[in-house]
């Protein structure tokens, strides 16, 4: 393509050329096609400080670029650092967890006879087993390989809200676009998938009552299969909100309902995984809404 000429000028001053020179070798630098045409009478001292201030622009530049890919190949890495400790962190937990667990469990089941706290021990001991368990997948999910096929929304919503309905007794209005087209389908691991959305939509019943409303939204935005699940329950604290995500994490107004505090963890990793993103807008007292944004399939 014949690049794009500006007017020329005639110049007498030194001073002017070395302002057109700095700006041509910036414009180079940060790739600029357009090329700038002068005709002047310049003394040879302004040609050299010319030429000394150009290289110095395009050095400047080069340095910001430089220092900009140092920052972001270094935050990533120490994001990649984290989350290894973390792994390991874990797995160590689960290592240390499991043979006291078992230990305490065969202690009572070899007890002659069964005793309200022998009961108490038995049934706390089960349920830090099945956390120890469930840290332990989270684990492995954050490096597991993921299987890659194509997932119909309708599907997988239609199987999550009848999961929801066999496990809470209740139903979910859903909103699907149809026309002129419906959602594109999803690229990644089915079962994972089914499990990400259901927790979400499983959180929305636990924590609302029977008359109030969850409801599930689909939507397609620029690449992107966008999933609202919204309620109208009692909704997370305002300063309790950022934590959801957390492993472990309960809200306070959350204590009454059975959980492990995992399932927005594990929402999280399969979504992170499959290249998503997911957020929580929540009012105490009127609702929460979860966001699941995942990339359409090509």
């Amino acid at each position: 393509m014949t690049p794009k000429r500006l007017p020329s000028a005639s110049l007498v001053l030194g001073v002017p050329a070395v302002g057109l020179a700095v700006a041509a070798a910036v414009g180079v630098a940060v790739g600029d096609g357009r090329t700038v045409v002068v005709s002047a009478a310049v003394p040879l001292v302004a040609a050299l400080l010319a030429a000394v201030f150009a290289a110095a622009a395009a050095l400047i530049v080069i340095a910001r670029r430089r220092r900009r890919a140092l920052v972001a190949r270094t935050q990533i890495a120490a994001r990649d650092a984290a989350a290894a400790d973390h792994r390991r962190f874990l797995v160590r937990l689960d290592h240390e967890l499991k043979n006291p667990i078992t230990a305490i469990r065969a202690a009572v089941a070899a007890s002659a006879e069964s005793t309200p706290q022998l009961e108490t021990i038995d049934a706390q001991t089960a349920r830090l087993s099945r956390l120890v368990a469930d840290l332990r997948k989270l684990s492995e999910l954050q490096t597991a390989d993921l299987e890659q096929s194509r997932v119909v929304v309708a599907d997988l919503v239609a199987d999550v809200v009848d999961a929801v309905r066999d496990a809470h007794g209740r139903d979910v209005t859903v909103t699907l676009p149809t026309a002129p087209w419906p959602l594109p389908d999803l690229l990644g691991d089915p079962d994972l998938l089914f499990v990400a959305l259901f927790n979400v939509v499983a959180n929305a019943a636990k924590y609302s009552d029977a008359g109030d409303v969850v409801e599930l939204r689909g939507d397609e935005q620029r690449g992107t299969v966008v999933l609202d699940v919204a309620d109208t329950g009692r909704g997370i604290p305002a300063d309790e909100v950022d934590a959801v995500f957390d492993e472990l994490a309960r809200g306070s107004n959350a204590r009454d309902r059975a959980g492990s505090g995992l399932g927005l963890a594990l929402v999280r990793t399969i979504v992170d995984r499959h290249g998503g993103d997911v957020t929580v807008t929540s009012r105490e007292g009127e609702g929460t809404r979860v966001r699941v944004t995942l990339p359409a399939a090509s």
